[in-house]
């Protein structure tokens, strides 16, 4: 491919340098000769074998020395490739002898028995150039007159041009004759190399040194190359002369490029990278990358750089056992950065994602177990389907998948009966069906129970019952104590709402309520992220039975409303703190698949927005709006089976009133005449104009 002018002058010197080397036009090869001598190509390149040293039947030609030069192979006048031209020397050894055998010999060797004083020589010379990953080995036709055959003395030359090699790389030559009569000539060439290919290593940084004139002015820039859609810019800067730019080794990756041109109109820019084989760039690669589930049946590989990767699901049983890759039935499907389909039908916490490169295992998440709890003692039924409706049954556990019904003592084995029962009656979930095959997951806890031994049963029956009547009063007078746990989603529309927010969530402190809220974590949410941040939260939440409040505004509204239209948010001007945005990747599931009633509520403030213009998917959980339904929102953030207490009137007031301020400033900042609305449980829009 021609290398554009500025990265030659770069490479190669100043412009008097490349100035200086000869330019060949035309894509063609081509060889001469010494005068005196004539010299012919063949058209196609021949197989590099040299063959064994045979001995020679009279005065042979012979390579005796290589000679090289760099030139120019140029398309256009300013864009052309570096190119070898090889000068091979040769002359004349051995002497005239009777050869033995005729056939041994042919071509210049028979002419020269046949007239010993006034043949010519002929000879088939091969070069042969290596430099990786590019061979190739080219044949030359030498014919010296007989006037010109001195017993060792050198007859002239013939020089072959040329061969294109990369700039920085290393070529090795070679060349003998054909047959072989001699050891072949040997000769390495290191072209030159890229300035800013010179990467060098300083404990924890990496250094680009771009060794240019001082009067060159050039801009640089760093760039993460994209197989689909435009290069994502990392870094930009014009520079003048010499450079050292200082890299962080955590900030390489393979496809981090570097473009440079020169600063002069319509100028030509030259894109290198030089991280492609850094076995550091590819570890970092794997460390960033992540997997995101974006609905039961659909999850995306996020990474900076395309992952040419093999991806497949796996089962993982409680007890730490490997994940077990279902393949087949399933099969690897190729995946890169880019949203990846598995045929389910319903999603499960031990079914989980794996993802391999090179035959190694880089990523494996359990994607569903964030949705739907922790891993269950479920045994997974694979069910395969051959013709004339012919079907079996296996149990896959940690040393196989074993057939049903077996006699073999493992675990499955053994309740290989019941199992098949649980499937026939319904009780089994499936996963996944096609033509042929299926999977299912069946419950094994319930079996777990029947082996326990009728006395501990009793035992533990009354065990439980004295404990549970105790465990009740000590759990009610704890929860009490403790408060119900409450985790605030909001969307930072700005500033002021999100000083609103603040209000409102201390004044819930004040309640027994633990409430939860990014504007009092940011440094948690800095270093987690906020996908990680929300993920912990709404965990803990949830398994400690509190609930987690949506409070919609318009900016929440119009960031479900882009989510259920193109079931993932664009990037949009939130900051970076905008745990609502990432929230909704695990709280659609929720609404979605019926689980947020009773642990999910809504509110929204009077004046800001009506209940009717939340989503109705958010609908099927109760939305009060605030402060007007003070008494019923605090209702609902109770435990759930906790008495509805006489002072809740109360407590609604007293939240009221610490929210009056925040409300006062937000719907009138200063500098507006108040209206002296007026906050409280009766209170709602348009209430309390007049003063």
């Amino acid at each position: 491919m021609p290398v554009p002018w500025f990265l030659l002058s770069l490479a190669l010197g100043r412009s008097p340098v490349v100035l200086s080397l000869e330019r060949l036009v035309g894509p063609q090869d081509a060889t001469h000769c010494s005068p005196g001598l004539s010299c012919r190509l063949w058209d196609s390149d021949i197989l590099c074998l040299p063959g064994d040293i045979v001995p020679a039947p009279g005065p042979v030609l012979a390579p005796t020395h290589l000679q090289t030069e760099l030139v120019l192979r140029c398309q256009k006048e300013t864009d052309c490739d570096l190119c070898l031209r090889v000068a091979v020397h040769l002359a004349v050894h051995g002497h005239w002898e009777e050869p033995e055998d005729e056939e041994k010999f042919g071509g210049a060797a028979d002419s020269g028995v046949e007239e010993p004083r006034n043949a010519s020589l002929q000879a088939q010379v091969v070069l042969s150039f290596q430099a990786y990953p590019t061979a190739r080995c080219v044949l030359l036709e030498v014919q010296v007159p007989a006037a010109l055959v001195q017993f060792g003395q050198s007859v002239g030359s013939v020089v072959y041009d040329c061969f294109e090699a990369a700039l920085g790389s290393e070529v090795r030559i070679w060349s003998y004759t054909q047959p072989r009569y001699e050891k072949e000539l040997n000769h390495t060439q290191q072209l030159p190399a890229l300035p800013w290919l010179n990467v060098s290593a300083d404990g924890d940084n990496v250094h680009l040194v771009l060794n240019v004139s001082e009067e060159q002015h050039f801009g640089l820039s760093l760039y993460w190359n994209q197989v689909q859609g435009p290069p994502k810019p990392r870094w930009h800067k014009n520079l003048t002369g010499p450079q050292i730019i200082t890299l962080n080794h955590t900030d390489l990756v393979p496809c981090l490029c570097i473009q440079v041109w020169p600063l002069e109109p319509d100028s030509v820019r030259t894109n290198i990278c030089p991280f492609r084989e850094d076995p550091r760039a590819h570890q970092n690669l794997w460390q960033a990358a992540r997997l995101q589930l974006l609905t039961l049946q659909s999850w995306l590989l996020d990474a900076p750089c395309s992952l040419p990767a093999e991806a497949a699901l796996c089962w993982r049983a409680p007890g730490g056992d490997p994940c077990q890759p279902l393949v087949p039935p399933l099969s690897w499907e190729n995946v890169t950065v880019d949203v990846l389909e598995f045929p389910l039908l319903k999603g499960h916490p031990n079914l989980c994602v794996q993802v391999n490169s090179s035959e190694k295992l880089q990523l494996q998440e359990c994607l569903w177990a964030d949705s739907l709890g922790p891993l269950k003692d479920d045994v997974l039924l694979l069910e395969t389907r051959g013709p004339q409706d012919n079907r079996s049954l296996c149990a896959l556990e940690p040393s196989g998948c074993t057939s049903l019904p077996s006699k073999a003592s493992t675990r499955a084995a053994r309740l290989g009966e019941y199992l098949l029962q649980d499937l026939q009656s319904g009780q089994c979930l499936q996963l996944w069906d096609d033509d042929l095959g299926a999977l299912w997951a069946c419950p094994m806890d319930k079996y777990i129970h029947k082996r326990w031994a009728l006395v501990w049963l009793a035992c533990l029956l009354f065990a439980a019952a004295l404990s549970l009547i105790l465990l009740l009063k000590k759990d009610h007078a704890k929860a009490a104590a403790r408060g119900r746990a409450a985790l605030l989603l909001y969307s930072a529309d700005d500033s002021g709402f999100e000083r609103l927010v603040g209000a409102l969530a201390s004044a819930l402190c004040q309640l027994p309520l633990r409430v939860a809220v990014d504007l009092w974590s940011r440094r948690e949410l800095s270093a987690q992220g906020p996908v990680a941040w929300f993920h912990a939260q709404r965990r803990q939440t949830l398994q400690e039975g509190g609930v987690v409040v949506l409070l919609f505004s318009p900016g929440a509204v119009a960031l479900c409303s882009e989510w259920l239209q193109d079931g993932v948010s664009g990037p949009g001007a939130h900051g970076p703190h905008d745990a609502f945005r990432a929230s909704l990747s695990c709280v659609l599931p929720d609404f979605l698949q019926g689980r947020a009633p009773g642990s999910y509520v809504g509110a929204c403030f009077d004046r800001l927005l009506h209940p009717d213009a939340v989503p109705a998917l958010f609908r099927t959980v109760p939305v009060f709006t605030l402060p007007s339904q003070l008494p019923d929102f605090l209702g609902a953030l109770q435990q759930p089976r906790a008495p509805r207490s006489g002072r809740l009137q109360e407590r609604a007031e007293q939240v009221s009133r610490a929210l009056q301020p925040a409300l006062d400033s937000y719907f009138h900042p200063p500098g507006t005449p108040a209206p002296g609305r007026g906050v409280g449980p009766g209170a709602g829009p348009g209430a309390g104009d007049g003063t």
